[in-house]
């Protein structure tokens, strides 16, 4: 095989496929990248890589000659790749190995055998679409909450409900939860089902199909389960978690006392001033009143500091604290100007919802719950 692609298109290639990669395998080949040529696509060129339960495969142009499919090794291929310079890229491939020519640069690399590549799962039909953009920052905003210890995978994930024209994307590591709703285009308008995706996973997958305007989400319910993403030349199956998901509706305050309205940015900068002399130990202590919100830290016998905002209070004065990080998490999540934050007790779940302006009612379709650090 003898290929002449770009070198931006191919580098975007190999970061595609490499999500996928096995770090642990007991077969080798699942550590390569199958590159072949796919005649009946517009973009004949394509590079696959499978860890045996997810996988990726992408479609660039190229001009190729002696379409023999090839197997190169999958970290070292990709490595590679990203430290070309900045010129069209030749690879010519032959039983023995790969040549990669790169204006003077040149790379000899070992092949494997692409005839026993094991087969990858089929992506179901698609179900329907979504934006790139909108499916992205859905992601985002809710995959920040997902836990990050071993000991309870099942909070490792983010749960997707899909009820007839939404998709609800739920997360959390029991110390705060986030949950976004969003629209899309079903081919089913009353289907309903629900998915456990790795929230890494799948953070990477919405990161890199943020510029589609068009995400084919496509599943199957019946059997083994299967998941899969399709849009700009690129499609990927990902594997599905097993455990139970909390209840998470259920924790949701349907009404609170104290709601407060604050500029997101000014706040956020802030809030990250006093975190400065924070840690786990430490929490923000924040204390509303009617035109203003007080953030403290620290002690008096240790490094302390003491900031306020303007903000609009309605209901009671509370004092509150929270742990510095996941608060700074859910600011930055909101994706909105003003900021709401909805409370009861200083001791019962807090709510954060995004705002077009202090006078507007929440979006409703991002919520961001926060457990209180009990105070002493």
């Amino acid at each position: 095989m003898e290929i002449r692609v770009e070198r931006d298109a191919l580098v975007d290639a190999v970061n595609w496929v490499a999500r996928t990669l096995p770090s642990r395998t007991t077969n080798p080949l699942q550590t390569g990248i199958l590159v072949d040529i796919d005649r009946d696509h517009e973009r004949p060129l394509r590079l696959t890589s499978s860890d045996g339960e997810s996988s990726s495969q992408i479609h660039i142009d190229a001009d190729i000659n002696d379409p023999a499919p090839v197997l190169i090794s999958g970290h070292l291929f990709t490595t590679i790749a990203r430290a070309l310079p900045a010129a069209p890229v030749v690879i010519t491939t032959t039983e023995s190995g790969a040549r990669v020519v790169c204006g003077r640069t040149v790379f000899k690399l070992p092949v494997m055998n692409a005839t026993d590549y094991p087969a990858i799962a089929d992506m179901p039909k698609s179900c329907g679409t979504v934006s790139g953009a909108n499916f992205a920052t859905a992601v985002a905003q809710v995959a920040v909450a997902a836990g990050k210890i071993d000991a309870m995978p099942a909070l490792s994930g983010v749960r997707m409900e899909i009820n007839g024209p939404i998709i609800t994307f739920a997360a959390t590591d029991r110390f705060r939860m986030a949950m976004r709703e969003m629209a899309w285009s079903p081919e089913l308008t009353n289907d309903e089902t629900a998915f456990l995706i790795p929230a890494k996973s799948l953070a990477d997958i919405a990161r890199a199909l943020t510029g589609c305007e068009a995400v084919h989400l496509a599943y199957t319910k019946d059997g083994v389960a299967t998941l899969g993403f399709e849009g700009d030349h690129r499609r990927t199956t990902t594997r599905l978690m097993d455990g139970d998901f909390p209840k998470f509706r259920n924790i949701i305050p349907a009404t609170t006392a104290t709601n407060a309205t604050i500029d997101t940015a000014g706040f956020l900068e802030m809030v990250k001033r006093v975190a400065l002399v924070s840690d786990k130990n430490k929490p923000l202590r924040l204390t509303f009143t009617d035109n203003e919100v007080t953030v403290t830290a620290g002690a008096d016998t240790d490094a302390s500091a003491t900031d306020a905002y303007e903000c609009r209070t309605r209901g009671d004065g509370l004092t509150i604290a929270f742990n510095a990080d996941f608060l700074i998490d859910g600011l930055n999540a909101l994706n909105a100007p003003v900021a709401g934050l909805g409370m009861n007790e200083p001791d019962k779940p807090a709510v954060l919802q995004g705002l077009a302006s202090h006078d507007g009612e929440p979006t409703g379709d991002y919520r961001y719950l926060l457990m209180p650090v009990r105070l002493t």
